[in-house]
């Protein structure tokens, strides 16, 4: 397949994650067809998109070189599957997290591409060898997982298959970096890849402390915006610990690996997130926080989204990824 044949890109489902890679494709100058099966709603993600462009342009926040028009010019909407892969190298499935499904999807995929064509599975949780057990061509598949919402969060893991071939994974970096995302590559597949994994360990440890009466909701989550997350945002653990102690990470871990370890074994069980007394206090006090109706979450979407918008913006312009 040549470089000129590289130009369109098929999303398979228009939902949120759907319509955000698009979203992030046409901004890299990517042609992008997006197929629903269910008539009409492609045709409702496009006008969506277009919308959105519109108010990010106003915001000075559109991402790549084309103007909003432009960019949605690149844009279509699709009710027939073989009609939305004509011409594609790569494939972004994005729909619901149900193994069954995802498979069913790439099983009528694979009839209607030649052996080149990409397959990128959008997937949070599901392993690439479950993801793609019906593909008969396995070395062309892996995983693109985003984080939510991905056109301000521009971390990508990308998870081989135990069959795919290292070209794919090095045309699916590429082509995640040309777009203006941040990929990381996993050299193998493993259950909840890297960042849920890293995610299940706060969760758990902050869920424990607040279940054990040591902090509340409030301040546990303070502890994260207004601690961790202000060093977290622009520099990882490990370069963290690297600048914490006077000659790098091995001096870190001579004066507090000891320290580090003696906490480990104190940390307590997986803890029960639902169905008992203490994780229905921790759900109660979220909620007098914040209350669980639409109206409530929706508008600290809005602002959260907002506020990643502007630290997308601040890393932008100091280089963060240098």
């Amino acid at each position: 397949m040549s470089s000129s044949d590289m130009m369109t890109i098929t999303v398979i489902g228009s939902g949120l994650i759907g319509r955000s890679w698009a979203m992030v494709f046409v901004s890299g100058g990517y042609s992008v067809k997006i197929y629903d099966n269910q008539p009409g709603e492609s045709a409702k993600a496009v006008a969506a998109i277009g919308k959105q462009l519109e108010e990010l342009q106003e915001a000075k926040m559109l991402r790549g070189q084309l103007t909003a028009t432009q960019q949605l010019a690149l844009l279509s909407g699709h009710d027939e599957l073989a009609e939305a892969l004509q011409s594609a190298f790569f494939v972004q499935e994005s729909v619901f997290e149900q193994l069954e499904v995802k498979q069913s999807v790439f099983r009528d995929i694979e009839r209607l591409v030649g052996d080149d064509v990409i397959l990128s599975s959008s997937t949070s949780c599901l392993v690439p060898s479950k993801v793609f057990s019906t593909v008969q061509h396995r070395s062309r598949c892996l995983v693109s997982h985003p984080v939510n919402p991905p056109y301000y969060v521009k971390l990508v893991e990308l998870v081989p298959h135990p069959e795919t071939a290292a070209a794919v994974m090095d045309t699916a970096h590429s082509l995640m970096t040309e777009v203006g995302q941040a990929p990381v590559r996993l050299t193998k597949e493993i259950d909840g890849f890297a960042l849920n994994r890293v995610q299940a360990a706060i969760i758990a440890e902050s869920w424990r402390l607040v279940q054990d009466g040591v902090i509340s909701v409030k301040d546990i989550d303070l502890v994260m915006s207004e601690g961790l997350g202000m060093r977290y945002a622009f520099i990882g653990p490990m370069e963290t610990m690297h600048l914490n102690a006077p000659a790098g990470l091995e001096d870190y871990m001579q004066r507090y690996g000891g320290g580090i370890r003696r906490m480990l074994t104190s940390f307590g069980p997986v803890p029960d997130f639902s169905g008992t007394e203490g994780a229905q206090r921790i759900v109660d006090e979220m909620c007098q926080l914040i209350p669980p109706e639409r109206q409530h979450l929706s508008a600290r979407v809005e602002r959260r989204d907002e506020l990643l918008m502007g630290l997308a913006k601040l890393k932008k312009e100091h280089g963060a990824q240098e």
